[in-house]
Parts: structure tokens; C-alpha cells; sequence
């Protein structure tokens, strides 16, 4: 990949959630504007992490972010639409890069070179922006959700399987967003709640 000088680095956020959509994002770094403190957005606290989302779309040569929903989820499979989110993103960038690198062990179907990289988000400072536009975007969805459903804490658990968001389907049921291809919704809805 060294012989190309416009690579994107692609992540996705929200695979393991019950609720909402997978989001993925696309980033191209300016080599001329380098971007300190990126890494792992899953190791980075909340504060770095927003400070670095404003940072990354100021000086990226170019960004995008895009989701596949939890309709498209429960459609496809979690993988095909996490790679649907990815070309979205890789779409959506106003620059064509000439190859991307990728979060993981397989890459998307894309026009481009796709070179697939375990733990990309520790180590291709473009993945690790990548990773936290994903993240930050998704986050400040679920807390968007959790103002549209205020009796489900969005905000804190943002939609994983924890005990509290099980507890809030018990009582609550299952919301239009939920994922019902996941095992525990769907077994929610054959209880019929």
C-alpha cells in the first residue's frame, strides 16, 4: 500500500448493539496537517475523543460517515451490512482514494485496492480516525434516542445488550430500531413482549 498516496482508513462502530444502526466511516489524513493523539476510540475517553472528531473534520483532506440501518441489520446479516455502511462511507468521500485500508480481517467489495488490517484501529493513524468519527457519530445518536425514548438509557449503555437495557425491553418492549435478527430481541418478540 506504500506505493499510493491517497489512502482512506475505514472503521465501523455499533456491530455488537441491539438497537440502531452499524455506522462506518471513511477518512483521508492531509500528510501536510498530521493529527496528534489519534488511536483506538474504544481506549480513548469521551473528551479525547470528541476533541478529536472536530479535529479530524477540520483537517482531514476528507471524511465521510455513513450508517446501514437496523431495517438493513436484520436484512442482510450484521457483516454484510457493516459492509454496506463502509462502501457508503467510501462513497460518500469528496475525494477518490486510491486505496483503502481496513478495520478487521476482510475488506468490503470496493472499486479500489482494500487491504484489510487486524487491530487497524491501534495502528494506521487513518483507521484510528476512521474509528472515532464512527464512534462519536453512533454515540451521539443513541443520545439523540435516548431524548426520542427517554424511559431507555441510550445515553449510557447506547444500545449494547447490557442488564439494564434487557430490564428496559422487559418493561418496555421492543422499539421500532431494535435489531430483531439479534437472538435476545428476537427471542423478546416470540414471548410476545
Amino acid at each position: 500500500m506504500s506505493d499510493y498516496s491517497l489512502i482512506a482508513g475505514v472503521d465501523e462502530a455499533g456491530r455488537g448493539p441491539w438497537f440502531g444502526s452499524v455506522f462506518a466511516a471513511a477518512v483521508i489524513l492531509d500528510p501536510l496537517k498530521p493529527i496528534a493523539g489519534l488511536g483506538d476510540s474504544k481506549v480513548l475517553s469521551e473528551k479525547k475523543r470528541n476533541y478529536l472528531f472536530e479535529q479530524i473534520q477540520l483537517h482531514a483532506l476528507s471524511w465521510c460517515i455513513a450508517e446501514a440501518s437496523a431495517e438493513e441489520i436484520d436484512q442482510y446479516n450484521i457483516l454484510q451490512a457493516t459492509f454496506l455502511a463502509m462502501q457508503r462511507a467510501v462513497d460518500g468521500l469528496l475525494i477518490q482514494p486510491e486505496a483503502v485500508l481496513v478495520d478487521g480481517n476482510r475488506c468490503p467489495d470496493l472499486t479500489m485496492p482494500c487491504e484489510a488490517i487486524v487491530k487497524g484501529d491501534s495502528k494506521v493513524a487513518q483507521i484510528s480516525a476512521a474509528s472515532i468519527l464512527a464512534k462519536v457519530a453512533r454515540d451521539n445518536v443513541m443520545v439523540a434516542c435516548h431524548n426520542q425514548y427517554p424511559q431507555y438509557a441510550f445515553h449510557l449503555h447506547k444500545g449494547y445488550g447490557t442488564k439494564q437495557h434487557m430490564a428496559e425491553l422487559e418493561q418496555f418492549g421492543v422499539l421500532p430500531e431494535h435489531r430483531k435478527s439479534f437472538a435476545p430481541i428476537k427471542k423478546l418478540l416470540k414471548e410476545g413482549i
